[in-house]
């Protein structure tokens, strides 16, 4: 008896649906997709019980007639590909043609379409076909306006050890509501709609614009925290790559990734190369273990990059990796760069009514634990989702990107806002060179009138970023400025130490230290960067040798760089406890509103805060 048989079409089917419906959301998602692709102008999600008891997502796209809609259901099955060749360059959210029959195996699956007027005005014959378990029922002709609707009911009915593995209907309602949420801020110009039995979670009109939709979802207050960056970088003489989004400021805090949102040509993916772009442009801007919440766009020719990796379609593979990444970090850190906003104190503010009706009354959770993402009720602890009000953001400057002539190139009327930005305001960063200094707290934290308010200003770290610049520049120019020790320091190292001494040797040299082997796991020092005193030179090595050891690629020894101009910053800089004249105080002042990035520290702690003027009189009752 032959050990290896061919599997039945159903068990095949259920295969499949293992790979592409991990949950309703993955439902959704697949069903929303190919609306998308349908070209439909207005999508309805509603939902029973999280997605578990029923989904139906109705569409007014292109529909489909009698016999398209029976082939739709066999497997790899679809009219998105045509030859080989169109898998080098795919255009549609949908491709493989296994969705369709992978969901209609493990539910009872609904499928009524009627297809659009043609070129005579002539409606199509409606179809509705019924499937229980991957074996159709029935198949009617019906009256139906164009369109397609698709109703999923009593999923994982035949497979009890699926089933049993969903979450409860809160937490996978959250993850509907997040899904859709995402796809409406890709698709600004179509109209979306979330419900339930018992309340609508979203009603997005169409906007004109991604600014737009983003305000729309989240609210004015925390559009504020969102700095726009937009950039065009070349991949080869041939292709260009246009990035385009929103990242939040660095006093915006996360404690995991989940708030990084990246679409490529509009889809929505997980990618660990752009993930790792992200948290590149905020490096040194935030502090360790911290992420940004970004929204990241990339529109770039579909021969540039490989989105048929995985079933699930959220994975890609672009041609030109390297060049990419580069481009997104560069993108992003221009933006915070450039617009180099200023963290204000915590104050209270009432809750922003929003798309959602749950959106009204959100879980609180503690400011540097919140998470700008929509919520959903009963989510928040699976997702890590919650809607604060966060402090009050700055002014953006948009500017549109140069259109790609393919199917997903942002629109220009859906790039960017309608109405002019106002100017940036002078409560900006150039603002500290206007600051007068008025005193010290505890001899460690600088009080200072300005135009727009009072000031606080840590005294340690905004010289740490001064003194962190500026050898940065230094180094570049081959102009740092070393100075010799009179007695040499011998320094003992643990193993670990050795080796990391023998690999960041040159760099310690490049940053101004004079240092060699000196017998068997040691070190002696004859010289070191001007600012560090002979007392702190062993602390100063113990700590930038602790790391484990690094290799000879490019962004390793970048890091390193940077991880040892930043130690070398914060030992040289003045400390906390330590009193100021007034002379010295204005002179720290003007030396940070000449830094690029004046409100962090190379460890991406604030530098400063601002009690606004406003603030003050709103505290004083003086305003309302």
């Amino acid at each position: 008896m032959a050990l290896i048989r061919v599997l039945t079409d159903q068990i095949a089917n259920k295969i499949a649906a293992g790979e592409v419906v991990e949950r309703p959301a993955s439902v959704v998602k697949e069903l929303l997709e190919n609306s998308l692709d349908a070209g439909a102008r207005s999508i309805d999600i509603a939902v029973e019980a999280g997605g578990k008891s029923k989904i139906r997502v109705t569409d007014d796209g292109s529909g489909m007639l009698r016999d398209d809609a029976l082939l739709s259901l066999e497997r790899h099955a679809t009219s998105k590909l045509s030859d080989e060749e169109s898998l080098s360059a795919i255009s549609t959210l949908g491709f493989r043609g296994e969705a369709l029959p992978a969901i209609a195996s493990v539910s009872h699956f609904i499928l009524a379409t009627a297809p659009a007027l043609n070129a005579q005005g002539d409606a199509g014959e409606g179809t509705r076909i019924e499937v229980r378990a991957g074996v159709i029922e029935s198949v009617n002709t019906v009256g139906l306006p164009a369109g397609t609707s698709i109703s999923v009911s009593n999923l994982f009915a035949n497979i009890p050890a699926r089933k049993k593995f969903l979450k409860s209907d809160d937490t996978e309602l959250g993850h509907i509501s997040t899904l859709v949420t995402h796809y409406a801020l890709a698709y600004p110009e179509i109209r979306f709609k979330l419900s339930t039995p018992h309340r609508d979670l979203l009603s997005l009109a169409p906007v004109p614009s991604h600014a737009q939709r983003l305000e729309q979802i989240f609210g004015e207050e925390t559009f504020g925290q969102c700095i726009e960056f937009n950039h065009t970088a070349n991949l080869t003489p041939e292709a260009d790559v246009g990035i385009f989004g929103f990242a939040s400021r660095p006093e915006l805090q996360k404690l995991n990734r989940n708030s990084i949102f990246i679409f490529v040509n509009r889809r929505l993916v997980r990618d660990r190369l752009l993930q790792h772009a992200v948290s590149s442009a905020y490096y040194n801007l935030l502090p360790a273990e911290t992420y940004p919440a970004v929204l990241l766009f990339l529109d770039l020719p579909f021969s540039q990059v490989d989105v048929n990796v995985h079933p699930s379609k959220t994975e890609v593979r672009f041609q030109g990796q390297s060049l990419v990444h580069d481009a997104v970090r560069d993108a992003i850190r221009s933006a915070l760069s450039t617009n180099r906003p200023v963290p204000s104190f915590l104050r209270e503010r009432t809750a922003h009514p929003t798309a959602a009706a749950s959106f009204s009354q959100p879980q609180t959770r503690p400011w540097s634990d919140a998470v700008a993402m929509p919520y959903s009720p009963g989510a928040a602890a699976d997702l890590g989702i919650a809607t604060e009000d966060l402090p009050r953001g700055f002014h953006l400057v948009p500017a549109p990107p140069e259109p790609q002539p393919q199917r997903f190139a942002f629109p220009p009327s859906a790039v960017h806002s309608s109405t002019q930005p106002a100017a940036l305001p002078s409560t900006q960063a150039q603002e500290l060179g206007e600051l007068q200094p008025l005193g010290q707290i505890h001899d460690s934290f600088i009080v200072a009138s300005g135009p727009s308010g009072l000031w606080l200003i840590d005294q340690h770290v905004a010289h740490e970023r001064i003194l962190f610049e500026q050898i940065g520049r230094d180094r570049l120019a081959g102009s740092i400025e070393s100075q010799r020790l009179l007695v040499p320091v011998v320094l003992p190292l643990d193993a670990a130490r050795v080796l990391s001494f023998a690999e960041c040797a040159d760099e310690l040299a490049a940053a101004g230290f004079e240092a060699e082997p000196f017998g068997r796991n040691t070190i002696v020092v004859k010289a070191t960067p001007a600012g560090i005193t002979a007392d702190k030179i062993e602390r100063l090595l113990q700590e930038l040798l602790q790391a484990p050891g690094v290799t000879q690629h490019s962004e390793a020894m970048t890091t390193l760089r940077t991880r040892i101009t930043a130690t070398i910053a914060c030992h040289a800089a003045i400390k906390v406890h330590m009193k100021l004249t007034p002379e010295k105080m204005t002179w720290l002042l003007d030396a940070l509103a000449q830094t690029e990035y004046p409100m962090t520290c190379p460890h991406g702690r604030p530098v400063m805060l601002r009690y606004s003027t406003d603030e003050i009189l709103r505290a004083f009752k003086r305003l309302h």
